[in-house]
């Protein structure tokens, strides 16, 4: 997979998104550890390491779906400025999720109600926000099918139908169409060929920059990690053991961790 380099942009505002000392522990394991970060509009960060390093756990209480044993998550609400995520009511974080916030998942079927056709997909998240004017719904999902690649005439066909690119395609879709501010990535394109995962880190990559979205990515593949984050964050046994800019971590990296995992690539 081709790579590409990722300048970091500068930042003089508030974060959007603020993790201090998050911990999630699982009786005597540790999911992850005293994990803490800012992170700004516009800005993309990765989180990467092997399975079992703890990304997943990290990126899950982060995202409000599993609260953390200690530490805080503050998001930048548009109104009210940084607030704990976790001190806000159920109702209001489900709100978030459905709107400022999308969650890509590794498995497209995670994302996407499969017995829905493809633009009932993309129109529940209109809908969610109060839209209930169906020819505007109905042209927004088409606008969106269109920007991520996929064939509008399909609109009325079930995902069960569609490749694994189109429904991780579909899903992108469904998440970007209420315009949110940050972006969840699970593993995104793991699940795919090689080929359609390029095709789809070059279309991930031209919506961040074009929306100005903030994104967390979990991978394994540090390709993926430099060709779409500015940022990079590496996991061991549930502990960021390196960070920076992502450039900067893959080609001159200081822990034994990382260069195992650098070499290990490179010997591929």
């Amino acid at each position: 997979m081709a790579t590409a380099s990722t300048s970091a942009p500068e930042f003089a505002s508030a974060p959007l998104l603020r993790v201090n000392a998050v911990t999630r522990l699982y009786g005597e394991r540790t999911g992850c550890r005293d994990v803490s970060f800012d992170l700004h509009q516009g800005e993309v960060l990765a989180i990467a390491g092997e399975s079992g390093s703890g990304k997943t756990t990290l990126l899950n209480c982060i995202a409000g779906r599993s609260r953390p044993t200690a530490g805080t998550v503050e998001y930048n609400l548009r109104h009210e400025g940084l607030r704990d995520i976790y001190r806000l009511s159920e109702a209001r974080l489900r709100l978030l999720a459905r709107t400022d916030w999308g969650f890509v998942h590794q498995n497209p079927r995670d994302g996407l109600r499969i017995d829905v056709s493809a633009g009932a997909n993309v129109g529940e998240r209109l809908m969610a926000i109060g839209d209930r004017h169906y020819g505007r719904i109905r042209d927004t999902t088409e606008d969106w099918m269109h920007r991520v690649e996929l064939d509008t005439s399909r609109i009325d066909d079930a995902p069960a139908t569609f490749s694994g690119g189109m429904q991780q395609r579909l899903q992108i879709a469904r998440n970007l169409v209420t315009h949110p501010r940050l972006m969840f990535m699970d593993e995104p394109t793991a699940s795919l060929d090689v080929s359609v995962q390029a095709r789809l880190l070059d279309l991930l990559r031209g919506l961040a920059s074009e929306l100005g979205l903030a994104a967390i990515v979990v991978t394994h593949d540090l390709a993926v990690a430099r060709l779409l984050a500015h940022r990079l964050l590496i996991m061991k046994s549930g502990q960021v053991v390196e960070s920076g800019l992502t450039d900067q971590v893959l080609d001159d990296p200081q822990h034994p961790y990382t260069q195992l995992l650098v070499s290990s690539v490179l010997q591929a």
